[in-house]
């Protein structure tokens, strides 16, 4: 199987350092490619040399809503300037957020951002991978009046509706779903995912947030992540008398999530829509390579726009990290 993990952060300070061994890790259980978005102009630049070092990178570009007090009075310009030497990158990632856990981010200001970007986004005739936590309604209707985007918008970890799929795909939506899912009651993620045209199922890991509940004999685990043991393994609370332990909703909340782990995601969506593993990476692989088969990018230039992007990943080590 070929997988495509359509939205990550391998460039966040708590991994940039095992990223080497963590796409290669990833490339061996079947990532052939990575779409890493940078979230503030702090990493912009660092999303962009792993963009030119990774071959299996596709390098994104964009404000996160929590960002957006941070940005400097030229970002935009910066911003555009980026896609203008690098017109290997998408957009992302962008949004909207009304629960920032904590953070006071004025909604009128993140309005502004993510509509300059979005816009950028359809000008360059480029998918956009969008942030959205408490604000579909907002969403929804900002995106009716800047779209359609024939050239897709991702609905990263998507937790929408049901109800509401049917008007994010007419506008040109993808929805890509994460460990995050498993948030849902599993009765209304079904739903939702049964709303999904098969066209438009996209799936990711958000590493390295998002990480799956899921046995942890099934889980990839950073090399060196401070929430486990020595020997990278999660801790075993001595007071546990049961076999919970080894469910992941028992380990630390700041344990951080592996690319690999979208096999996990895999399985859950898999399960849920009634689908053969096999057939779901296929079909969320064939859309993800459509997806970033925009002018100019590695998938376009390598492929023809085609299906396989094998080659992107040739250069890599095959050796397990985890």
């Amino acid at each position: 199987m070929k997988l495509f993990d359509a939205h990550c952060h391998l460039q966040d300070a708590r991994i940039i350092s095992k990223a080497p061994q963590l796409i290669s890790s990833a490339v061996a259980s079947g990532v052939s490619a990575f779409a890493v978005n940078g979230v503030s102009e702090k990493d912009w630049n660092l999303v962009k040399e792993m963009g030119a070092q990774y071959p299996s990178v596709v390098p994104c570009f964009g404000i996160h809503p929590w960002y957006v007090a941070e940005r400097s009075p030229h970002w935009f310009e910066t911003l555009k300037s980026l896609f203008e030497t690098t017109p290997t990158a998408a957009v992302g990632e962008i949004g909207l957020d009304k629960g920032s856990k904590g953070r006071e981010i004025d909604f009128s200001d993140q309005v502004s951002v993510f509509r300059q970007q979005l816009e950028l986004a359809k000008e360059l005739n480029k998918p956009a991978s969008v942030h959205c936590v408490r604000a579909f309604g907002d969403l929804l209707e900002i995106t009716k009046s800047v779209g359609p985007f024939p050239a897709g918008v991702i609905l990263h970890s998507y937790l929408g509706s049901a109800e509401m799929v049917p008007e994010f795909a007419k506008l040109g939506a993808y929805f890509s779903f994460s460990g995050f899912l498993m948030s849902m009651s599993e009765k209304k993620a079904k739903k939702m995912l049964k709303a999904v045209p098969s066209d438009r199922i996209l799936l990711e890991t958000d590493s390295p947030d998002a990480l799956p509940k899921a046995e942890t004999d099934c889980l990839y685990f950073v090399e060196g992540d401070p929430s486990l043991t020595e020997e990278g393994k999660p801790a075993q609370d001595p007071n546990d008398k049961s076999n919970a332990s080894s469910d992941s909703m028992k380990l630390p909340k700041e344990t951080l999530n592996h690319p690999a782990n979208i096999l996990t995601v895999l399985g859950y969506v898999a399960r849920l829509l009634d689908m053969k593993k096999e057939e779901l990476a296929e079909l969320s692989y064939e859309n993800a390579v459509r997806l970033f088969s925009y002018a100019g990018s590695k998938l376009l230039l390598e492929t023809g726009g085609g299906g396989d992007v094998s080659g992107l990943t040739q250069n890599h080590s095959t050796t397990h990290a985890s």
